[in-house]
């Protein structure tokens, strides 16, 4: 078995501080899922993925925050596959078995394209969206207009939140009161709170208290539920490629970059780095929660 460490969804400049850190665990086959929480609880990582029946095309891959195991998580994700990369020669293409369906990443010895699950959207409840505004500290004026809230399901749940320029670099949520919601709700994924910066870019912050950390720096799943709402909502002329900034307000600035076809499933794509054996992330700049 081997624990490893990366930072994925890094950014083009070289920065020792940027991308997302997650843990990925190669043959983890004689693991008990008490195992891999305590082992996802010691890193420390937002999430940790965990590898079992590793082929050169195929394996299968759980995912555990520090508090329970989720279903998906984009950034863990990435590191996997240039993990299988860079560790076993992987094929290509390795098509992964998670929880929330079978993921084909594309993967490189430096950058890794998820081929994320179906992400069905759907209307966000006025009284939930008030109880939303309110953890994140915010009211409806700082809403986008131009931009529906909405929640997201793809392989996680995200309620996804839209709002004027200018809002996203004020934004102090209650971190308790997002957690109540997030375990009430059942929202394992992050809270994505997006601002659009042109055609081709947008800026995101993602609360994520469920994952143990305040913010989440870099959110795969997250961005290809950015996409497909984009889609199913009008709100872009397909096919698009546009590029998600994000970790910058917590000392991690991180790059995604989102395909969205006419039809079909959306891909992300991004770089990843390993780290030295025993990073922390309070060693790369984390605010745990």
């Amino acid at each position: 078995m081997e624990i490893l460490r990366y930072r994925a969804f890094t950014t083009a400049e070289p920065n020792p501080a940027s991308g997302n850190p997650a843990g990925v665990v190669l043959d983890a086959e004689g693991l008990t899922d008490a195992d891999m929480l305590e082992i996802a609880a010691g890193l420390g990582y937002s999430e940790t993925a965990f590898l079992t029946a590793i082929e050169p095309d195929a394996a299968r891959v759980r995912y555990f925050t520090p508090r329970a195991e989720i279903a998906f998580c984009g950034h863990a994700t990435v590191a996997s596959g240039v993990a299988l990369a860079r560790r076993r020669d992987a094929a290509p293409v390795v098509r992964l078995t998670t929880n929330a369906g079978l993921v084909p990443v594309e993967a490189t010895t430096e950058r890794a394209t998820l081929v994320a699950v179906e992400t069905p959207i759907e209307e966000l409840d006025d009284a939930l969206l008030d109880e939303l505004l309110r953890a994140l500290r915010l009211d409806r004026g700082d809403l986008d207009p131009a931009m529906r809230p909405a929640l997201v399901h793809g392989g996680n749940l995200h309620p996804l939140v839209a709002v004027r320029a200018g809002v996203l670099g004020r934004l102090d949520h209650d971190g308790d009161a997002v957690l109540r919601l997030q375990d009430s709700q059942g929202w394992d994924g992050t809270v994505p709170v997006v601002e659009r910066l042109s055609a081709t870019r947008f800026a995101s912050r993602n609360p994520f208290p469920r994952g143990g950390i305040r913010e989440d720096p870099a959110t795969g799943s997250a961005a290809a539920g950015l996409g497909a709402y984009l889609r199913a909502r009008g709100y872009i002329d397909v096919p698009a490629t546009f590029t998600v900034d994000q970790g910058s307000e917590v000392g991690r600035p991180s790059l995604l970059v989102v395909e969205v076809p006419r039809e079909g499933r959306v891909r992300v794509s991004g770089t990843a780095e390993e780290m030295a054996a025993g990073a922390s992330p309070g060693d790369h700049g984390d605010p745990i929660r």
